[in-house]
């Protein structure tokens, strides 16, 4: 049976979630940089981690965004097929979600079009959105906003299936030791693997959403993640580049099938501010 939601209420849920995802840490990413702090052995680490707690609490208490980079409005939709929506274009009621959220919450908006020689859009529009089909009567609907420092340091390599798993590890660890201090680490580094040159991309940046601390199901891409991360770690970029053990709190990564000529890998590198709030409607 066909279930109704309208574009209101898909407008008034992504305005909550783009105030929501950049006043509150996760709690996921909180209980992580705390763990991070007992860990971390420099000076300026450890000191770096503190203001990053102290910086998360004082966000959430006064309802201020936690980075002045607010980011670009990732949206991401789970559409059942069972749903119906109506009273406008499903797109609109995003942006329009933007527009309120960005503009009512005091967010910085950051969208310029056109992007070579533009002007800025003035409401953080447009949103940048994936949509997934998916069974059921339900719209779930996560708000990740990406900010520009740490997206600047992502990359995409087209590896020939000879690189191999150790030609995967190279390109992840080339990616993250160039960006160095950029990112604001401690990061959050997801890694897609398969597809072709879009799809590798977008693994990358959903496997962003999965919690800290969840492995990935498959128990070899578990492995895999964690010989990433304790390979990062060791590279002693530290927290924002001071140095230290804690350079990024986890590493996900999201595979899909490939073509049996290719090999295509993404680093989508998340900087301590892992924002994203979800809803169902």
């Amino acid at each position: 049976m066909t279930r109704i939601i309208t574009c209101d209420e898909i407008t008034r849920a992504v305005a909550d979630l783009c105030r929501e995802a950049n006043y509150y840490l996760g709690e996921d990413v909180r209980e992580a940089l705390a763990g991070a702090l007992a860990r971390e052995v420099s000076p300026q680490g450890k000191d770096v981690l503190c203001q990053l707690l102290e910086n998360a609490a004082i966000a959430a208490a006064e309802k201020v965004p936690i980075c002045q980079d607010t980011g670009a409005a990732v949206v991401f939709l789970e559409l059942g097929q069972e749903v119906q929506v109506q009273g406008g274009y499903l797109y609109d009621a995003v942006n329009a979600g933007v527009r309120r959220g960005y503009t009512e919450g005091y967010l910085r908006k950051s969208m310029v079009y056109p992007p070579l020689d533009g002007r800025n859009t003035g409401d953080n529009t447009p949103a940048i959105i994936h949509t997934k089909i998916v069974p059921g009567d339900r719209l779930t609907i996560t708000v990740a906003p990406k900010g520009g420092g740490s997206e600047n340091m992502s990359a995409v390599a087209m590896l020939t299936p000879a690189a191999g798993v150790r030609g995967v590890k190279e390109f992840v660890l080339a990616t993250v030791k160039k960006a160095g201090p950029n990112p604001c680490p401690p990061i959050i580094v997801g890694v897609g693997i398969g597809g072709n040159f879009e799809k590798c991309t977008l693994l990358a940046k959903e496997a962003l959403l999965r919690p800290l601390g969840q492995p990935h199901p498959l128990a070899e891409v578990a492995s895999l993640e964690n010989e990433l991360l304790t390979a990062i770690n060791n590279l002693g970029i530290g927290p924002q580049g001071f140095g230290g053990r804690v350079t990024a709190l986890a590493v996900h990564v999201a595979i899909f099938a490939r073509h049996l000529a290719s090999l295509p890998v993404a680093v989508n590198i998340q900087c301590h501010a892992a924002r994203h709030k979800s809803v169902t409607l």
